[in-house]
């Protein structure tokens, strides 16, 4: 392993002295000349910049998406959503609404329940919740209401509408939580109805002798509600709460999901064959990496998605850690025979960015070859290929196949002098994993993001990434999706590269 980590040290150290060379271009340079054909011509810098761009990853017309809450109902995906307007108002993240019905095309409606109007107010800040319709035809939404000058903090709340547009609140439901649980952590409400019980079931984040628990509370009216316990318990070997809780039945399997706050914040999923459980954890338990959270599923009875949310950085700065609320992402599931669930592209969005553009490198290292469109590198130290800028929204696609399962290979964006990029997804063989590195040292900085992925087994990859405003999402083998926050994947080159690892990426096209 420290011999494998030497090599590719040297590999980026070589490339970055030949890089920072004042001399002119020798045969064994990194780069090749760029021929004739490859050359950008001037009113065409970016790819495809041309064609009509699509909304792929919506932020809110208030400012960004935060916690989202989709309820489906009459063939509409209706996703409510914290707003993180950050206008420096003592009240924040109201709800605000957005609706789809094939999650490639969206209509913001803005803010439809506010938070209260005074800092006496019990939801002078909103949090999330959840929204069903009711036996008696309304729309009854249960949300968080939060004020840091209270004690306790948190409550449960309710309000009701008949268009879920304009919602009425009624402030006398309100539901604080008893001696059982944290008086200060008690949030998250998701509310579903059990027929075989004939009545309401609201499941809600907090916590019990210290650990992470979901409690259960039962109602009959959507009103009074009662303690049925806990649920569900943290089972992970950590204390961390298990926030924006979801449980829903989809083609005969009951799922439950939720969100660690800490230390991962990734979206993990249980499966068990009834509501009650048991719930047990499938071989792997996440849809993401930490650039996707609070992510929670909705069904349309043949479709299944999870919806969260992808964060911003911190000073809008790529080096910087994630801040709270971004843009909203999706992911399409499907359900596998054992009841796994793995998240996949969605189709209608591939439908839309249909475009196909023509991708051909503009720079390549020496070692770095191109025949009939595959793209092999040799497995020499650092070796790229690198092409036009991007602006706007993509879909990029390959197969890779031929590399070596203990190997260094990926995706790079927004590459410097020496062709290595700031920010870089790695397929990291050695590690068993997939990183991302927001940072041109990949070798010697931490991943800011991972997941665990075994390239052993694997004789090819098929790749999907989107690219679009500030994020890249990108689908492996229909079996994991992997999000990051990329403001320079806007307006700057990307590539594919290698370090000391052979791999062809084949079929490399893009899509507008």
């Amino acid at each position: 392993m420290h011999r494998i980590k030497t090599l590719l040290l040297i590999g980026i150290m070589t490339i970055a002295s030949v890089g920072c060379s004042s001399k002119a271009a020798e045969p064994d340079s990194a780069l090749d000349e760029t021929t004739e054909e490859t050359v950008q011509s001037a009113d065409e810098k970016y790819l495809g910049e041309n064609i009509e761009d699509h909304i792929v990853f919506p932020a809110s017309v208030e400012g960004l998406v935060g916690d989202t809450m989709p309820f489906y109902d009459e063939g509409k995906y209706n996703v409510f959503y914290l707003a993180d307007q950050r206008d420096g108002k003592q009240g924040y993240h109201p709800w605000g609404l957005i609706q789809t019905t094939d999650f490639a095309s969206y209509d913001d409606k803005g803010v439809v329940l506010n938070y209260g109007d005074d800092v006496e107010d019990q939801d002078i800040a909103l949090g999330t919740g959840s929204v069903i319709k009711g036996n008696d035809g309304k729309y009854h939404a249960f949300y968080t209401g939060h004020n840091d000058m209270f004690e306790p903090k948190e409550a449960v709340m309710h309000a009701v509408s008949s268009d879920l547009i304009n919602w009425e609140k009624i402030p006398e439901d309100t539901l604080y939580a008893n001696e059982n649980y944290a008086q200060n952590d008690f949030r998250d409400p998701f509310v579903f109805y059990v027929e075989s019980e004939k009545c309401y079931s609201m499941l809600v984040a907090t916590r019990q002798n210290n650990i992470g628990v979901i409690a259960r509370y039962t109602s009959e009216d959507l009103k009074s509600w009662e303690d049925a316990g806990v649920f569900f318990e943290n089972d992970m070997g950590t204390d961390s709460n298990l926030e924006c809780p979801t449980l829903l039945s989809y083609k005969g399997k009951w799922y439950l999901s939720f969100s660690d706050q800490w230390p991962h914040r990734l979206v993990h999923y249980r499966i068990a064959d009834n509501f009650e459980g048991p719930f047990e954890i499938p071989s792997q338990d996440i849809f993401d990496c930490n650039g996707f959270y609070a992510g929670r599923m909705e069904t349309d009875g043949e479709n299944l998605y999870v919806v969260g949310w992808n964060g911003t950085k911190k000073k809008h700065t790529d080096s910087e850690d994630y801040d709270w609320g971004g843009n909203m992402v999706t992911h399409k599931l499907v359900q596998h025979e054992d009841g796994s669930l793995t998240p996949v592209l969605n189709p209608e969005l591939e439908k839309l960015l249909s475009n196909e553009l023509s991708l051909t490198p503009v720079k390549m290292t020496d070692s770095a070859s191109l025949s009939e469109g595959v793209i092999s590198f040799a497995g020499e130290k650092y070796e790229m290929a690198g092409f036009k800028e991007l602006l706007g929204s993509y879909l990029i696609k390959t197969t890779i196949r031929g590399f070596d399962k203990d190997g260094m290979f990926g995706f790079c964006f927004d590459t410097n002098e020496e062709n290595v990029g700031s920010l870089n997804i790695v397929f990291n063989g050695a590690n068993n994993r997939i990183e991302f590195y927001n940072g041109s040292n990949i070798m010697e900085r931490t991943a800011q993001s991972y997941v665990d992925f075994n390239l052993a087994d694997k004789n090819e990859l098929n790749v999907s990434l989107l690219v679009a405003d500030g994020v890249v999402c990108m689908y492996v083998n229909d079996e994991i999706a992997f999000t990051t926050r990329m403001y320079m994947s806007q307006g700057s080159d990307f590539g594919v590269f290698s370090v000391e690892s052979k791999a062809s990426f084949e079929d490399l096209k893009a899509f507008k």
